[in-house]
């Protein structure tokens, strides 16, 4: 008889929701927070659909269907306050005319971005400022904020720095998969040239001290690491790197390296690239490697592009059973904090760039990353200082006075 009613007690109590009634409460929790906070992304790579044919980021797209991650309509559907649109140029030739292609390159990017924001005036607009980004979510718009990927665009000529700063720009990730003229990459496949930054990048991170662009460490050799820290009299971020000690890669800070950051008062912006965020098989690795590195040296064309977007889309498929997940975005933010505090980590997604995992797919599911941080207990004001609260803070201390 007791083991009866005790099956009828427990028969009862299966049926009962209190597991969807606990998430539920958790749901709006974070939706609270996550409307109250102003919610920031580093690293956006908006301007690489901005540049094809027909594609308008001030209407709503399809993620699978047309292959995009960021519009102003989904930016506002997931709660997402400000992102930095990257301007992105692939490392070319480290000639002349390879270096005359990038600044075209990025100076059209620039243009891109500017249009868009004059398209829809309504939607968003550009900050260059904390304060800019607050007063725009005041005002139920999105602040789109510039970064370069790639030092690239900058050549030899130091004065490309002002022009940059001018259009917008506020953060320069020094190099990217290869080598430039400012410094080693992590990823460069002949090596080292400089053993850090060369004598033209020591030119580079005191002039960018001085204009007020934060020098972005993400992508670089860990001697150039470790040159440009020393360097800089602000501090420095790196817009979308994660943890080495969680996935072992060059591209991804060493624990050693994120104290480094965060001593001198900078940041770690965790990104949504599944290898980076959850250690590949071997094979995914190397073919991953090989749609990375198959730009290095040349100068991109359509057709190029449209090869290594097949490649890429073919990869994911074959791979897609270890793809990370929001649970491993939120590891790694995890591991920050307990590594260097509250202060010192923020997002950057990666969005259009390869960034996107399980559980997050595009810029209208970034609610669910708050989720996940609510469920970890993470407080408000923790949340608030990990989308963009550190990050404000740096960028208000960029500019050096001398």
């Amino acid at each position: 008889m007791l083991s009866f009613t005790l099956s009828v007690l427990l028969t009862l109590y299966s049926l009962v929701p209190h597991s969807p009634c606990g998430d539920d409460k958790l749901a709006k929790k974070a939706r609270k927070i996550h409307q109250r906070v102003l919610t920031l992304d580093t690293h956006a790579d908006a301007p690489i659909m901005m540049q094809k044919p027909g594609f308008d980021v001030g209407i709503s797209h399809n993620t699978k269907r047309d292959q995009s991650q960021i519009d102003f309509p989904r930016m506002k559907e997931g709660g997402m306050d400000a992102m930095f649109f990257a301007v992105y140029t692939s490392q070319g030739p480290r000639t002349d005319s390879g270096h005359a292609e990038a600044k075209r390159n990025a100076l059209n990017q620039f243009d891109l971005i500017h249009q868009a924001l004059k398209k829809y005036p309504n939607l968003a607009e550009l900050a260059t400022s904390p304060a800019d980004a607050h007063r725009i979510k005041k005002s139920g718009k999105r602040a789109v904020f510039i970064g370069m990927e790639n030092g690239y665009p900058i050549g030899s000529d130091l004065s490309m720095l002002k022009t940059y700063y001018d259009l917008g720009c506020r953060y320069i990730t020094l190099t990217h998969f290869a080598n430039n003229l400012i410094g080693d990459s992590s990823t460069d496949p002949d090596g080292p040239i400089y053993g850090g930054l060369s004598d033209f990048g020591k030119k580079v991170v005191p002039e960018m001290n001085r204009l007020g662009i934060l020098i972005d460490v993400s992508h670089v050799a860990d001697s150039t690491f470790y040159d440009a820290l020393a360097l800089s009299k602000a501090p420095v971020i790196a817009s979308h790197s994660n943890c080495r000690a969680l996935c072992d890669f060059p591209r991804n800070m060493t624990d050693d390296m994120i104290r480094a950051i965060a001593a001198k008062g900078g940041v770690v912006q965790v990104n949504f690239v599944s290898d980076y965020l959850k250690k590949p098989s071997d094979a995914h690795r190397a073919a991953k490697t090989k749609i990375r590195m198959s730009r290095v040296g040349k100068v991109a064309t359509p057709d190029m592009e449209t090869r290594i977007a097949a490649l890429s889309d073919s990869v994911s498929k074959v791979y897609a059973s270890e793809r990370a997940s929001l649970s491993d975005i939120a590891d790694h933010i995890d591991h920050i904090v307990k590594l260097v505090g509250i202060d010192h980590v923020g997002i950057g997604s990666d969005f259009d760039g390869g960034g996107g995992v399980n559980g997050l797919e595009d810029v209208s599911q970034i609610e669910n990353l708050t989720l996940e941080l609510v469920r970890r207990n993470y407080s408000e004001a923790d949340i608030a200082k990990i989308w963009g609260g550190n990050l404000l803070r740096v960028l208000g201390q960029a500019k050096v006075v001398n």
